[in-house]
């Protein structure tokens, strides 16, 4: 189970990481590459923060479906 998506920097293209469970409303990270400041919203007009957030929510989806899976067995 993968608990962490790619990210792409709006400024310099540069694709990175980060924990998924991270990944909500209201979560800013430091680009690695140019450090510029990412800012995490659902409603963001770049599709880069879009495609990100929607892949943490799928990921964050998963996590709980398998966590609950493995409780019942």
């Amino acid at each position: 189970m993968e608990d962490s998506v790619q990210i792409r920097c709006t400024r310099c293209k540069n694709v990175f990481r980060d924990r998924a469970r991270r990944l909500q409303n209201g979560y800013s990270r430091q680009c690695p590459g140019c450090e510029v400041v990412l800012f995490f919203e659902e409603d963001s007009r770049d599709p880069n923060i879009k495609r990100a957030m929607r892949n943490a929510r799928r990921a964050r989806k998963e996590m709980r479906e398998t966590e609950a899976t493995a409780r019942r067995s």
